[in-house]
């Protein structure tokens, strides 16, 4: 056996001093050949210090040999030592047998510092020098993918696929083509690549994407099925509750979907929008004390949040709270681009207060908004009329008669203003 050797039978044994002895001894007496076999092993464990010390030395022996760069490169960006790395990759030139590796390390780099448009044009000259490698195909589809470019990873996966490589890096490709479809909104094509994946080897990821596309084709009880699997097997997936509470919701299967999100809320309390969708639910099963309770702590999380304040305050209206309500919503809507929803909120809050004026003013900002809605225009007309407002009358009266016409007291009204 060659010192190379004995050293790695050490390692593997646990002798950790006597790989060392061996190791120092392959350094002085192993050939080259050996060397750089060990040092590649000994980068895929893991020993970056042993690895760099056998490849610095046979590129002082071997200064034209640029797969010593590259690897040198890879060590260095493992050990966070970017400008290390990019010296190494800097030296190796296009001409040289080793640079489209340098190219793949360099991409690999860049990824790592987010910068992913220096990545990519790495990655697509190595594809144009190299345009059948697999390996290059699979690294550009990983970035696009990262990058959630769903549309240009898809026929990179698509190509290695036709190609015959169905796993790269320990990637199964044809479980990536099929999330990317769903997050490329191309739910058919997805099921398709999703349905191949073995229930066994689905990771919980592609169990969620496989769920969530069934539910965009409104397969709501497979979705349902996957979704709960994915729950039994990983509580504290939190991504999913929101989506079995709806899949649930929409089979009007409402107190499932109440409780599904209330087991959400239980290992993800402090997501705000779980709250907002746990009072929805709660209001459509007519427990208002619920709803408020669930509204509130969702404002109270993100008090910016305008859907809460929304359905807090519609909750207020319909119970006549109407001093609440005023307080809820008045600081909402001092900017320019405030909800119209809360003008109109406000509006009947101030009638009901006898505030006129204020009343005249937020029906006077809503109104642009709901010229198509009869629960609004209804109100208001009735409204303006006690205000004498006789053109806004008249003009909210043609407006609800095109969404109402056989309102025969609507249509008396607007000839008595028109004779």
């Amino acid at each position: 056996m060659s010192y190379a050797e004995t050293a790695l039978d050490q390692l593997e044994k646990g002798q950790l001093e006597d790989f060392k002895k061996q190791y120092a001894l392959s350094l002085r007496h192993d050939d080259d050949e050996t060397l750089f076999s060990l040092g590649e092993e000994l980068y895929s464990l893991g020993f970056l210090n042993q690895s760099r010390r056998i490849y610095e030395k046979l590129l002082k022996k071997y200064p034209d040999e640029d797969e010593l760069r590259t690897n040198l490169a890879d060590i260095a960006i493992d050990e966070d030592k970017n400008d290390e790395a990019l010296d190494y990759l800097n030296q190796v030139k296009p001409d040289s047998p080793a640079y489209i590796e340098s190219l793949m390390v360099a991409a690999d780099l860049y990824q790592t510092q987010e910068l992913f448009e220096v990545s990519e044009q790495k990655l697509l000259t190595a594809k144009k020098l190299a345009p059948d490698e697999p390996v290059i195909t699979f690294a550009l589809a990983e970035l696009y993918f990262t990058m959630r470019e769903f549309r240009k990873a898809i026929p990179l996966y698509l190509d290695l696929i036709t190609a015959g490589t169905t796993e790269l890096s320990r990637v199964n490709i044809v479980e990536r083509l099929g999330v990317a479809y769903a997050n490329a909104g191309r739910f058919e094509q997805a099921v398709g690549y999703l349905k191949q994946i073995h229930p066994g080897n689905m990771t919980p990821d592609v169990k969620f994407e496989t769920a969530f596309t069934y539910l965009q084709l409104k397969e709501r009880p497979t979705a349902i099925r996957l979704f709960n699997e994915l729950k039994d097997s990983d509580a504290h997936y939190t991504s999913l509750y929101p989506y079995l509470g709806q899949a649930l919701e929409e089979e009007n299967r409402l107190p499932e979907a109440l409780t599904a999100l209330q087991e959400g809320l239980g290992v993800d309390q402090y997501n705000e929008k779980l709250w907002l969708q746990a009072a929805h639910v709660a209001t459509k099963l007519d427990d208002e004390k619920m709803a408020e309770k669930y509204l509130t702590h969702g404002h109270q999380l993100d008090s910016d949040d305008l859907s809460a304040v929304i359905q807090l305050s519609n909750l207020y209206v319909k119970q006549e709270r109407w001093q609440e309500n005023a307080d809820l919503v008045q600081p909402y809507v001092k900017s320019e681009d405030a909800d119209p929803q809360l003008y109109w909120n406000l509006a009947i809050t101030a009638e009901h207060q006898e505030d006129f004026d204020a009343a005249r003013k937020y029906y006077d900002a809503a109104q642009p908004f709901f010229m198509d809605q009869a629960d609004f225009l209804k109100p208001a007309i009735y409204f303006y009329r006690e205000e004498g407002a006789t053109e806004q009358v008249i003009k909210l009266l043609h407006a609800y008669l095109q969404v109402v016409p056989d309102d025969a007291e609507m249509a008396l009204m607007l000839e008595g203003y028109e004779d």
